[in-house]
């Protein structure tokens, strides 16, 4: 039977306040503090002290296993207004039954820049922060919501991980199955899928009444995982499917306790699966992530107003690494923050309403979000301009 490795996302952005292009804020100021928090603590109570709670039981009881990738701008929010958390989660690591994975600092598009300094450079802070809270190094890597490509698979084999996390796609697998591990085309990193089918079970139908299979029993979910052959099945999510996609009343919180208490089933981390060989190649020259319908990077690129401010946003990056105010520098790189984009999804249909849900400004268009994010890249870019001297074309 093969290893069931759980593997959850944290991460909150910094969200954007309302900003227009006829105010005067403090230099380099455009995030809503109020609004950070509120969805932070909102998402603390409900999902993740519950969560974390359960986990550290599941762990010291019956052996449970899993991995983890916090993204920094989350780590960042939790020493402002969230020790109770950091301390958690320190709790969990501290068991060494809980993996952390290594991502980009600002859960940032930076591996779709033409060059990969800016992605390295996340990375590596990334790393510093986890050694700072955590005490660990991961040797396993997350790139921004499971975006994978040739090239970014030989830039993270560089930076010295042994494996990075894809989703388990048909189109890039053929008739092979995502239960296995494999490895780069082009180098020797190893590629952990993905189980997208069984993932999105929990992550998405759990509470669908419509659902051909609601209700999911933690029996029945084990009887489906113990069905499946191969090396390992990789179940990854969102940490927010407990509690917050999916309330309490729903029962996902008693169905985990159920499913990883049996004792039939053998849970592993991301590391733990370093040890199997690698069985074949995936070979992909065009990114691919585990977003929307068409699994590539149309969720945050898809559309003419995301293209235009992620052109601008990589414009502005010359003038912020040289700026003399250190603040310009951060600043960029919570701009960079992926979520900025996905708020001025255009999509409809099933992928329209996941963004929508996602978003913190539901009474919004994406239009009307463009028009605030532009503001705030125009602003900046002007602000940056300014300190250097430099007279705008604008």
């Amino acid at each position: 039977m093969p290893e069931i490795a759980f593997y959850f996302h944290v991460h909150q952005p910094l969200r954007l306040g309302r900003y227009s292009a006829f105010e005067d804020s403090a230099a380099f100021d455009y995030f809503d503090r109020d609004v950070n928090k509120y969805y932070f603590r909102k998402a603390a109570e409900n999902c993740y002290l519950p969560a974390n709670r359960l986990l550290k039981k599941l762990v010291s009881e019956n052996g449970f296993k899993c991995s983890f990738s916090i993204s920094g701008v989350f780590l960042e929010q939790c020493e402002a207004y969230g020790g109770d958390v950091l301390n958690s989660f320190q709790e969990l690591v501290d068991t060494k039954k809980v993996s952390l994975v290594q991502e980009t600092y600002h859960h940032s598009l930076s591996s779709l820049y033409a060059d990969l300094s800016e992605f390295e450079q996340q990375v590596k802070l990334h790393g510093a922060k986890l050694r700072k809270l955590f005490g660990v190094s991961p040797k396993v890597f997350r790139n921004t919501e499971l975006l994978y490509d040739n090239r970014t698979a030989r830039a993270v084999e560089k930076l010295g991980f042994k494996a990075m996390l894809a989703e388990g796609l048909e189109r890039v697998l053929g008739w092979r199955s995502p239960n296995f591990v494999f490895k780069s085309r082009d180098c020797d990193l190893k590629v952990f899928l993905r189980n997208y089918k069984l993932s999105d079970d929990i992550g998405f139908r759990f509470s669908s009444r419509w659902w051909s299979e609601w209700p999911l029993t933690a029996g029945k979910y084990a009887a489906w995982l113990s069905a499946n052959k191969g090396q390992c099945v990789n179940l990854f999510m969102d940490y927010e499917t407990f509690g917050e996609h999916h309330w309490r009343e729903s029962g996902i919180f008693e169905f985990m306790q159920d499913l990883c208490s049996n004792h039939s089933l053998s849970f592993a981390t991301l590391e733990d699966l370093l040890a199997f060989p690698a069985v074949g190649e995936i070979d992909e020259q065009h990114a691919f992530s585990w977003a929307d319908l068409e699994r590539d990077a149309s969720a945050w690129l898809g559309n003419s107003m995301q293209n235009a401010c992620f052109i601008e946003l990589q414009k502005i990056g010359e003038l912020a690494k040289t700026a003399v105010n250190p603040q310009a520098l951060d600043t960029w790189r919570k701009l960079q923050t992926s979520d900025h984009f996905m708020y001025l999804c255009t999509k409809s249909w099933n992928d329209g309403d996941v963004h929508k849900h996602f978003s913190p400004y539901k009474q919004n268009t994406p239009v009307e979000n463009y028009a605030n994010f532009m503001n705030v890249l125009i602003d900046f870019r002007q602000r940056l301009e300014n300190e250097a001297g430099i007279v705008s074309s604008n």
